[in-house]
């Protein structure tokens, strides 16, 4: 009979530095013949071996948008894991490892964790989809926090030793080790998790005759998330972990793994790439940590992004950077961007020399694998077929949860659309806006005393705004408001930001999101298009009685706001506001004023648009126009034109206009020609 000790020195070597406090889950173990000593090594053996990487699931087990209740076969685990299987067929030797950010994300996730809690005795969804396919080791992410240390005890399968939590308690959780260096227990000292493990494999190597030998390996697996969990669950975290940096972390740990045995060294980093100064709590610190002596291969993630990326304008060009390489700072590293949309593969190449294993760095290949194929004839995106065997694993729960989705969270008393968000009507933009704003407010009251004496306000644009054809469009009916229509409220899985500006920069801000906008001459006699190239997303505006201003749309960009004011009174453009936005905007809005480049950032959330949507409906309850759709901050300057000012919106939509309370839109060609289901409306710009 064997016993647990002698299972676990089988299996792996895990360590905590000299402490406890580390979780390590030990995979079912199965009757195997009794091991017997391993010959030697021959100098000069070689063996390839392929590290297959996961990142940022966010709980995406299935190619399935809850949201908008249909499939979307443009992500999912189960495309994931056809990439997975096919590299298993194709490398003798394979390592499968997860860089975290997996338990939450999707309405399943919300379901298994706050709706209906999965037992104990079951693992998560997420969870039982990998242990199927079979992970070597993961780590944890920033939103593995979001639902609080007690379910995340319960969903890793027990163990940890902080305050609030029963320590002592097992469930079933991964089959698989998860390592985390970087965080420790407030109440222990010691490390939230094992800081690393030592996996004891068994590979098929060349032998120097040329011989198929195996050969045993020992690889270590050390753990990193990023210190921003501190802030975004600080209501869970504080005073019962805290962080250190990746660096920090790194150089103690990973001497001890080097010192055990390690052969070679796999760093799984819920981080990613930032040039900017290293800091102990450094959100992408993957530069830094790559400098670390003593790591072989580095899996990172939290970015939602590729690396390496060999488009043409590749994403990260930081220096110490190669992206034909696929290495940061000479390491070799890879990024499978979210969701499951891509695999990340590290092939090493490594040679015995009678004494260690080396790696022979001219012959290893990085790479990030789509699940997207190509395009078909009508240029759509082809992608590979699911794994078959993913989704019976969860059909139970996911059918739940698609009713759980459908399930009524509040009623709105008028019909919320983006028709015609482009010339006035608030109604889809409103709710987003006071949502954000709500949420912003009370966390800085909470959190954030230095900032409690500016005002909040929010921003928000027309998601879906004609872009593909006539349906192209936000449109959520009278009635009960499901959580699926927050998805047509807000499109985009983008996450709340605030940031910090001047009045003279929420100026500069709307005169560039009224790029929307051609210029109109006052004397052409033919049609004038209304709308430019610019894109409907990016049409920021304000929807209060706070703000007001007007957009000139005869004069040149740059300058069209006239007459903003804020509470009645000219903005003074030096006084500092808060705004609510996304973190695509705050971080990535520079050509809309210079400080949106994540400098103005005084809160990064890790609650998604979305959700803080879904729950203000809920605490609302009850949506009406006069209270969440009829604030209008903006209006077009009044002039008289000679000719038409005309755009296009869908067919048959003109009362969605006269719903709004817009008395100066006219329908001008009930079919634009373009066969995409497009009306010609005409715009009076002298009402």
């Amino acid at each position: 009979m064997t016993t647990c000790a002698a299972v676990l020195a089988a299996a792996l070597t895990a360590c905590g530095g000299g402490s406890g406090g580390g979780n390590v889950v030990i995979p079912p173990v199965t009757s195997e013949p009794t091991p017997t000593t391993p010959a030697p090594v021959a100098k000069g053996t070689r063996t390839t071996v392929a590290l297959l990487e996961t990142t940022d699931l966010h709980f995406n087990v299935l190619s399935f948008d809850y949201f908008k209740v249909a499939e979307d076969k443009s992500y999912g685990y189960e495309r994931a894991s056809t990439l997975i299987n096919a590299a298993r067929k194709e490398f003798a030797n394979t390592m499968l490892f997860d860089s975290g950010d997996t338990i939450q994300g999707t309405a399943l996730a919300d379901y298994e964790a706050l709706i209906n809690r999965i037992p104990c005795t079951q693992p998560l969804s997420m969870y039982k989809a990998m242990n199927a396919t079979g992970f070597d080791a993961g780590t944890l992410g920033n939103h593995e926090f979001n639902y609080g240390l007690e379910f995340l005890n319960q969903a890793i399968g027990g163990g940890l030793d902080v305050d609030g939590v029963d320590a002592t308690k097992k469930c079933v959780g991964p089959s698989f080790p998860l390592v985390l260096a970087n965080v420790q227990s407030v109440k222990t000292g010691k490390p939230l998790l094992a800081p690393y493990v030592i996996l004891n494999k068994q590979f098929t190597a060349t032998g120097p005759d040329g011989k198929s030998v195996t050969v045993p390996l020992k690889v270590g697996v050390i753990g990193f998330t990023t210190p921003g969990i501190m802030n975004w669950d600080k209501r869970y975290l504080e005073g019962k972990l805290r962080t250190e940096g990746t660096v920090e972390a790194a150089t103690r740990y990973i001497p001890e793994l080097r010192a055990k045995g390690a052969d070679i060294v796999v760093a799984l980093q819920h981080g990613g790439i930032d040039g900017s100064a290293y800091s102990p709590t450094m959100e992408n610190s993957a530069l830094y940590l790559a400098k670390v002596p003593g790591i072989d291969a580095l899996m990172m993630g939290h970015q939602h992004a590729v690396f390496p990326d060999r488009s043409a304008k590749p994403g990260f060009t930081q220096a110490g950077v190669d992206n034909t390489a696929g290495t940061v700072n000479g390491v070799p590293a890879v990024m499978a961007s979210s969701w499951g949309k891509s695999l990340g593969l590290i092939k090493l190449e490594l040679e015995y020399d009678g004494k260690a294993w080396s790696v022979d760095k001219s012959k290893t290949v990085v790479d990030a694998r789509s699940t997207q194929t190509g395009k078909d004839s009508a240029n759509k995106a082809v992608y590979v077929d699911a794994d078959p065997a993913i989704a019976p694993l969860v059909d139970t729960q996911h059918k739940a949860a698609i009713t759980y989705v459908k399930t009524p969270i509040g009623s709105t008393d008028f019909r919320m659309n983006t028709f015609f968000a482009d010339v006035g009507d608030p109604g889809a933009i409103q709710i987003v806006n006071q949502a954000q704003a709500d949420y912003v407010k009370a966390y800085i009251q909470a959190n954030l005393s230095q900032y409690a004496s500016l005002p909040v306000l929010s921003v928000s644009a027309p998601f879906k705004s004609g872009y593909e054809g006539g349906r192209d469009y936000t449109d959520v009916a009278v009635g009960n408001l499901a959580i699926f229509n927050a998805a047509d409220l807000y499109l985009y899985p983008n996450t709340v930001y605030a940031v910090k500006v001047t009045g003279a920069e929420i100026k500069s801000w709307l005169e560039a999101a009224a790029k929307r906008f051609n210029k109109i001459s006052l004397t052409a006699t033919a049609d004038q298009q209304l709308i430019s190239t610019f894109p409907g997303y990016n049409f920021d505006m304000f929807t209060t009685p706070d703000v007001q201003y007007e957009i000139d749309v005869t004069q040149d960009v740059g300058s069209r706001i006239k007459n903003l004011t804020y509470l009645g009174a000219a903005i003074d453009p030096a006084k500092e506001f808060v705004i609510a936005t996304n973190n695509y905007r705050a971080t990535s809005g520079a050509s809309f004023i210079p400080a949106l480049d994540g400098r103005a950032t005084i809160y990064a959330s890790p609650d998604a648009n979305r959700d803080v949507l879904i729950d203000y409906i809920k605490a609302k309850k009850t949506i009406t126009r006069a209270t969440n759709g009829a604030a209008r901050s903006w209006r077009f300057t009044q002039v008289t034109t000679a000719g038409n000012v005309v755009f296009t919106s869908g067919q048959g939509q003109l009362s969605a206009a006269t719903d709004a309370g817009l008395t100066n839109i006219s329908l001008l060609t009930a079919d634009d020609g373009s066969g995409k289901g497009r009306s010609v409306y005409k715009l009076d710009l002298s009402q």
